[in-house]
């Protein structure tokens, strides 16, 4: 067996301990069925030691029960929250960039050592959560600011049925939230120096992006080139949802994809050797990264455009299966709770799943057969990975869009030339303002086209569907798709042969 298929059952036994763990919690540990996994594990690495098939049976099992076992360490968190109800008094520094919306601010702090209510000084809190705090003012609130908070605590409600906000928040350790907060600023800033001159970089990029573009093509590529919604109206939201091109706002593997191969032509047009140009790439990416908050999508992107830059320096096809993988349990092993909890998380290894697996399948026939100026193989490339998120999309959202596919061929052929457009007006607005101008109105055009096009089809009467999936139909849907690819997968191997 190679190292390759080592690595590959070694992680899928971490992801399998990690996912039952997140969906019989606490069922899985207080049963005696890990403990004889384990047993069972070290029965193999002592009596067999020298049958090679059986030591990695051996390590398979330890790891799925290493990563039930963490990911059970995690959800014990969320025993013994007794802070619910109770007054919050103290100061509290913001975590993470406040998120602006329409009529209020979203901002997570983490309190400093304050001392409960009602006790003496020298008794102390432990480690607190994070909080959520909902503030309806103007103020400006930035990222490593000292807050003055005074509220009441409480543990996040689930409102719907069909939606685990509490985990939703809980994923990010968010275990409280503070009820009609009282929020003064202390005057203070305590936060990373390094990531606050990025956010800062990254803020004076969105000013400039709203100086020299109107909205809504300013939100849009605001989006494409730092991730997220924000500049964008509630009314375009629902627009790019309907039709199925929330991706491109939310930084996905194809934005990191068309920022690597602009990295890469950046460093040797500045006189970098390949191998240089490589590390220039990388650092850009990760700095990319970093600079959008860390979302699942963007880390998980990022990683997987980092491996694919290494296989670009070493000269060799990477594996995209084990890249993946490696990638689902580096982010799993800093959080495993984004496996269950997190709907981007699953959308993104899902969709890069089925590139990865169901489009290869239709490459042979349909796109080198059909060369439709790269139509044909737009189409494919969308429905593959649509076919692996679908199930998802309708659990959790319980909306179909029809005319998605269509929005994809008519919108992403172009969105490398906006992005890059759109860069150089936002960088040549720090230095030159007549050039800036210039290059403003060459992003505009693709991108008023592409929000035309967005509008006119979620504007269709059946653009989008009211369509639900129980979870058994998605199980049942992902048996079939994996045996469809199975099947087709063999089929086109003896074809090869």
């Amino acid at each position: 067996m190679s190292k390759s298929r080592i690595f590959f059952w070694l992680s899928l036994s971490f992801i399998g301990g990690v996912f039952g763990a997140s969906f019989l919690y606490p069922k899985i540990i207080e049963s005696y069925f890990l403990f004889l996994a384990l047993t069972f594990s070290i029965m193999l690495l002592v009596i067999f030691c020298k049958s090679k098939p059986a030591v990695v049976t051996g390590f398979c099992l330890a790891v799925f029960v290493f990563g039930a076992y963490f990911t059970n360490l995690k959800l014990n968190n969320l025993k013994n929250l007794d802070m619910d109800g109770k007054e919050f008094s103290g100061e509290a520094i913001i975590t993470k960039e406040p998120e602006q919306r329409e009529k209020y601010q979203k901002i997570i702090v983490k309190p400093v050592e304050t001392p409960r209510r009602g006790v003496s000084a020298g008794e102390k809190i432990g480690q607190t959560p994070k909080i959520l705090l909902n503030v309806f003012d103007m103020e400006r609130y930035t990222y490593g600011d000292m807050l003055k908070v005074n509220c009441a605590l409480k543990i996040p409600e689930n409102f719907s049925a069909d939606f685990d906000y509490r985990m939703y928040l809980a994923k990010d350790g968010i275990f409280y939230e503070c009820q009609k907060p009282k929020v003064e600023k202390t005057g203070k800033n305590e936060g990373n120096a390094v990531y606050k001159f990025i956010l800062g970089v990254k803020n004076k990029f969105n000013e400039k992006i709203e100086r020299l573009i109107p909205s809504p093509e300013a939100g849009l590529l605001s989006g494409l080139l730092l991730g997220g919604d924000s500049l964008l109206s509630k009314e375009w939201q629902d627009r790019f949802s309907v039709t199925g091109m929330t991706h491109i706002v939310a930084v996905s593997g194809y934005n990191v994809t068309i920022i690597a191969e602009y990295l890469m032509l950046a460093g040797i047009f500045l006189g970098l050797w390949r191998p240089q140009a490589f590390w220039f790439a990388l650092i850009g990416i990760a700095i990319f990264v970093f600079m959008i908050g860390l979302p699942a999508s963007a880390v998980r992107a990022g990683v997987m455009g980092g491996l694919l830059l290494w296989a670009a320096k070493n000269g060799r096809l990477a594996n995209s299966q084990n890249a993946i993988l490696f990638s689902a349990v580096a982010m799993l092993l800093f959080n495993p709770l984004l496996l269950r909890w997190d709907v981007g998380f699953q959308l993104s290894f899902l969709a890069t799943l089925g590139i990865v697996y169901l489009y290869p399948l239709f490459q042979d026939n349909l796109i080198k057969k059909y060369k439709t100026f790269g139509i044909t193989e737009m189409l494919i490339l969308t429905l593959s990975a649509q076919a692996f998120v679908l199930p998802i999309i309708l659990f959790n959202f319980g909306r179909l869009s029809l005319i998605s596919p269509l929005a994809n061929i008519l919108v992403l052929p172009i969105i490398p030339l906006t992005m890059l457009f759109g860069f150089l007006a936002a960088l040549a607005g720090f230095l030159f303002t007549s050039l800036a101008t210039v290059l403003a109105w060459l992003a505009y055009l693709p991108l008023k086209y592409e929000t035309l096009i967005i509008k006119y089809l979620a504007g269709l009467r059946y653009a989008s569907i009211e369509a639900g999936l129980p979870w058994w139909g998605a199980g049942i849907w992902y048996m079939a798709l994996f045996g469809v690819v199975f099947y087709l997968g063999k089929r086109s191997g003896v074809e090869e042969n």
